[in-house]
């Protein structure tokens, strides 16, 4: 239990791709301009991650070491293939919008990082566990990343979300800010950088506090009184 509970802290804070290891921040930075692609993108990451944590773990010994990372590639990609199979068939406007960023999922460091690091010195169950808690965690960065973006840039909040998950999700967009025109550095790539470098800032400020929280406060010793004696 304590080994799951470490996986979960690492994978969603500590150790978070996005904002610790800053892997995987081409698709991160391009295609978060709404919550639906980064949900949308986020999902298909953690079920890559999941996939291919799974199966390496399974074929790790009998896998040489020298043609391991060519094999984990390959696994990779095989769960690609199947997730982009998949989007096509049932969610052709979000597969068409995501565009490249979906077949280069298998390029993502973060995954293949993982599969390396984790998975292939692992059993099958903590790797599925650690899939999941590092997919959650980079699907949280997306997800938030594609908030902020999209409310700034457009005033609107699961824009197309029904791109995702069918048309009765034409209901969840709301429209907060009313623009007369896109606000474009939040929506083109210069604003996902921007965005991103506020995520951090704000996980290192609170990591500050935390850790401020935990020191020992160190009181300081009063310096001793020499006496002499004049007489």
């Amino acid at each position: 239990m304590s080994e799951l509970k470490t996986l979960a802290h690492e994978g969603l804070w500590k150790n978070n791709a996005a904002l610790v290891q800053l892997l995987g921040l081409c698709p991160l930075l391009a295609v978060t301009s709404t919550v639906t692609n980064a949900l949308g993108l986020g999902i298909a990451t953690l079920l890559v991650l999941v996939g291919s944590n799974v199966t390496v773990s399974i074929v790790r010994n009998w896998v040489p070491k020298d043609i391991r990372i060519p094999v984990f590639v390959m696994i990779i990609a095989a769960f690609v293939t199947i997730i982009e199979l998949l989007m096509n068939a049932y969610t052709f406007g979000l597969y068409q919008a995501l565009g490249i960023f979906i077949p280069l999922i298998v390029t993502n460091c973060a995954i293949i990082g993982r599969a390396e690091a984790y998975a292939s010195k692992n059993s099958p169950l903590l790797s599925a566990w650690d899939g999941v808690m590092m997919g959650l965690g980079f699907a949280a960065v997306l997800v938030i990343l594609g908030a902020m973006r999209e409310l700034i840039g457009q005033g609107t909040l699961f824009d197309g979300a029904e791109l995702l998950l069918g048309e009765w999700a034409t209901a969840l967009r709301m429209a907060i800010i009313d623009f007369d025109n896109q606000f474009l550095v939040a929506i083109l790539p210069p604003g996902a950088f921007l965005g991103l470098g506020l995520i951090i800032a704000g996980k290192n400020y609170f990591d500050e506090r935390k850790k401020a929280k935990t020191q020992p406060v160190e009181t300081e010793k009063a310096p001793r009184a020499r006496v002499t004696n004049l007489t």
